[in-house]
């Protein structure tokens, strides 16, 4: 008996189809930093656009490939591309219009040690900041008596940082980093997914493992 032949898959189709979700992973990252950029401030808008945008690619991924696992592995990159899409206008803000300044910090909201969300007071050449410098978290890198840097808003939209934290290239960086690492799952994708189909392949919940 003959062997059932596998789905044929045109090379041209499968190949447009590849380059369509490369273009969709970098479409996904530009639109969320630009989101960013509209709602500079208001961290959850591009958080949430962002979460939505990397499960659709991931979608895509499991189409193209014709299983899940390699789809799974794209969360790993994109990760960068959230953190990179929205850290990346807020921290281009403060660099482009902020207002740096020495400080010395002479208060912690947390010194008592009952909460791990600091809130340090800092006092600088013409007296007390009205915005402090805030961290969340148990080992802050400053204490009370640090003099260092500060880069604050004078729109009053993003809130002050320590200007050691404001890296806008380091921020495009990641982003890069994890539209990078989607293009080449892509390929890959593309690849594995057309001699998987060729081979009469289908999804099934063990493709999981």
């Amino acid at each position: 008996m003959k062997e059932p032949r596998g789905e044929s898959v045109s090379h041209g189709v499968y190949f447009v189809f590849t380059l369509v979700v490369t273009g969709v992973g970098w479409a996904i990252a530009a639109a969320n930093t630009g989101i960013a950029y509209l709602a500079v401030g208001t961290d959850w808008i591009p958080i949430s656009t962002g979460l939505i945008g990397c499960l659709t690619f991931a979608l895509l991924l499991c189409l193209l490939h014709n299983a899940w696992w390699l789809a799974l592995v794209s969360f790993l990159p994109a990760v960068f591309v959230l953190v990179g899409s929205v850290q990346y206008a807020p921290e281009a803000a403060l660099d482009v219009r902020g207002v740096r300044e020495s400080v010395r910090i002479t208060a912690d909201s947390a010194a008592d040690g009952g909460s791990n969300d600091h809130r340090f007071t800092l006092v600088g050449p013409e007296g007390r900041l009205g915005e402090p410098l805030t961290y969340s978290g148990s080992n802050p890198e400053w204490e009370v008596g640090d003099r260092l840097d500060v880069i604050s808003d004078p729109e009053g939209v993003v809130p002050l940082e320590a200007a050691s934290d404001v890296d806008p290239d380091g921020r495009l960086g990641t982003l890069g980093m994890g539209v990078a690492g989607w293009t080449g799952i892509t390929l890959l994708a593309g690849r594995r997914g057309f001699v998987r189909r060729r081979a009469g392949h289908r999804v099934t919940l063990g493709d999981l493992a």
